[in-house]
């Protein structure tokens, strides 16, 4: 065959090849996103009910503030205090018999299953708080054997009160003693002095945070950061969309995991240093859990146990201290009968674990505040199988259903007609502190899963309130004002809480 006729054969195969190639790629890019606009389709139901369009249009922002507040309205409006979020496929519920079925009866059926686990996946990990199953039953029973003991609670005990005589006393001091009456925003105050102290409990670490004039540190903004975009997540009606923006590495997702960096980049330079060191006699939680499990897991397994007690003891304790302040702000008779509470048990001005347990104002009061301000305003499961709930709601497998101590503790089928009042009294018996059931006061949550480190946090914040009483007095500037809530894992106040601090007269 001529070379002419060759070469020309082999240019009309390429030209042939190349169209082909073309062909495949435009089908292959169509394709792909034909699939995802199914799946888009699919994952949730177009809905043009009241509650949806007033979902996806932000409508509910003209008469309420905040979104736990629009929640806690169509549930009070609900005859079985149950409703549906079609667009996210979601069943909310202020139900305390639904709450019970769910966390109790049939807790089996209502893991926080996949879905969840994928959202918070890249900021929690496998941690106590986003695993089901084997992994979760190891870690609970592991945590409940440290958290339980004695020796655990008298060490977290002293960090605390050393933390309070020798950083935030010293601190609110200096604020109060400047001539104009200084200011100081109280929730980033006690976010620093819960991040002291629980990293200290955790892991034995000291980040400082409470240093005069020291900004948030790295890791405190990147763990805000982290919590602040995951709770994002949870919000779209398409997770197709946040799970694109991870592949690309775009926007809030690339923000996302550069905090996420900073995070894993602080846990492990900790369990390098514990292993560097040991940590048989160490009396920080991570090295009682390390020596625990010897060499039976991973450094990533030991960083989601960190940012799990990180979660739990910084933004929890923070935030109920901050609305405690606020609320006794707006309550003055409150503030006068726990400080009287206080003048009755106090021993030369030094507290120790006995005292406390004997103020059951202080308890009471403590345990109102979180009724009507719960630092998790609400909880996720997904449903495994097609179940009923006792209000007769039927919930298909795959649903998440969502249980609202936010909305619960301002449901009048639950505590009255006063129930929008701060009343500790509700809580006394004959003067003694009296516990409601779990499942009608969900801010513990109930069931196999109640929280663990309850005693641990409650000791922390009835601590810090009894030190701070017999002292100061925090005048909260915006204590007229609603609390407008910023979108994160946990409640916390936008613009945070300034406060005038004042010595005890």
């Amino acid at each position: 065959m001529p070379t002419s006729a060759t070469n020309q054969m082999e240019m009309e195969i390429a030209q042939v090849q190349n169209s082909l190639s073309h062909l495949f790629f435009t089908f292959s890019i169509s394709f792909l996103f034909f699939s995802i606009i199914v799946l888009f389709l699919r994952s949730r139901p177009w809905c043009n009910c009241h509650i949806c369009k007033t979902y996806l249009s932000f409508s509910w922002r003209s008469e309420f503030s905040n979104f736990s507040d629009w929640y806690t309205h169509l549930l009070k409006k609900s005859a079985t205090g149950t409703v549906h979020i079609h667009v996210l496929g979601t069943t909310i519920t202020a139900n305390p018999a639904n709450v019970q079925h769910m966390l109790k009866t049939r807790f089996e059926n209502y893991p926080k299953g996949k879905q969840f686990s994928s959202i918070l996946g890249d900021f929690l990990g496998h941690g106590i708080f986003n695993s089901d199953g084997d992994m979760w039953r190891f870690q609970r029973k592991m945590a409940s054997l440290e958290l339980g003991s004695v020796s655990v609670r008298s060490y977290a005990f002293k960090i605390v009160s050393t933390e309070i005589n020798d950083r935030l006393i010293p601190f609110l001091r200096s604020i109060s003693g400047r001539s104009n009456s200084g200011t100081v925003d109280i929730q980033d105050l006690f976010r620093r002095f819960a991040l002291d102290t629980i990293c200290k409990i955790s892991f034995g670490l000291d980040p400082g945070c409470l240093d005069l004039d020291l900004p948030m540190s790295d890791f405190a903004n990147a763990f805000d950061t982290a919590s602040r975009l995951s709770a994002l997540r949870a919000t779209t009606t398409a997770p197709i969309v946040w799970k694109l923006k991870r592949f690309l590495n775009v926007g809030s997702e690339k923000e996302l995991k550069h905090a996420i960096k900073i995070i894993d980049g602080l846990a492990q330079a900790v369990i390098r240093e514990r292993r560097k060191i040991g940590f048989s006699t160490g009396h920080d939680l991570l090295s009682r859990f390390m020596g625990a499990v010897q060499e039976q897991v991973d450094d990533k397994f030991l960083r989601d146990i960190v940012v799990s007690f990180l979660l739990a003891g910084r933004d929890t304790v923070a935030s109920g201290l901050t609305t405690f302040f606020l609320l006794l702000s707006q309550n003055p008779a409150v503030a006068a009968a726990i400080r009287e509470e206080i003048e009755t048990n106090k021993k030369d001005g030094v507290l120790c674990p006995g005292q406390l347990n004997n103020m059951h104002y202080v308890h009471a009061a403590l345990y109102e505040n979180l009724r009507l301000y719960p630092p998790v305003q609400f909880d996720s499961k997904f449903s495994a199988e097609d179940d009923v709930l006792p209000d007769g709601t039927f919930i298909r497998k795959g649903t998440r259903v969502m249980y609202h101590p936010y909305a619960m503790g301002r449901m009048e089928s639950i505590w009255g007609e006063d129930c929008m009042e701060f009343k500790p009294e509700r809580w006394l018996r004959d003067g003694v502190f009296t516990p409601e059931s779990l499942f009608k006061y969900t801010v513990f949550q109930a069931g196999p899963r109640v929280c663990i480190g309850k005693e641990l946090s409650i000791m922390e914040m009835k601590t810090v309130i009894v030190a701070i009483m017999l002292r100061f007095n925090i005048e909260v500037l915006m204590s007229k004002e609603k609390p407008q809530f910023a979108l994160g894992l946990t409640a916390s106040i936008k613009g945070g809480v300034q406060a005038r601090i004042l010595h005890q007269s």
